[in-house]
Formats: structure tokens, C-alpha cells, sequence
């Protein structure tokens, strides 16, 4: 389930799914699939990627935000 828009906070930085995945320390894939909601981050995960785009990683497990 896609909780939020993290696709749309993502381009904000300018980079695409491959370097962001690369700065973070996951595969391409497995950020694709947290970016379209069809899995949900480690909790280790969701706090390289909440801290990279400067949002609260329990976001992800909460039902319905905008962070956008």
C-alpha cells in the first residue's frame, strides 16, 4: 500500500531512484518497490531514507500522510 507520495519527494532533490538508492546503501529495486508501496522499508531503511529526504520515518508505517 502506497502510504505517501515518496516518488514526489524524491524528485524534489533532483536525483532519480538509482543515485538516491546508491546514497542510501540499497538496491535500485528494492527503493523502487518501497517508492511504489509494494514494500515496506526495514525499519533501518526507513530511517536512511526519512533522514535523506528530511522527513519522520515512522511515516511510513502510519496510515495515510502528506509529506509532500
Amino acid at each position: 500500500m502506497k502510504l505517501f507520495d515518496l516518488s514526489a519527494v524524491r524528485k524534489k532533490t533532483g536525483k532519480s531512484q538509482q543515485v538516491f538508492s546508491d546514497d542510501i546503501g540499497i538496491s535500485r529495486q528494492y527503493y523502487n518497490y518501497i517508492e511504489r508501496g509494494v514494500r515496506l522499508p526495514s525499519v533501518k531503511v526507513a530511517k536512511k531514507i526519512a533522514s535523506a529526504l528530511d522527513f519522520d520515518w515512522t511515516l511510513f508505517f502510519e496510515d495515510s500522510k502528506d509529506v509532500s
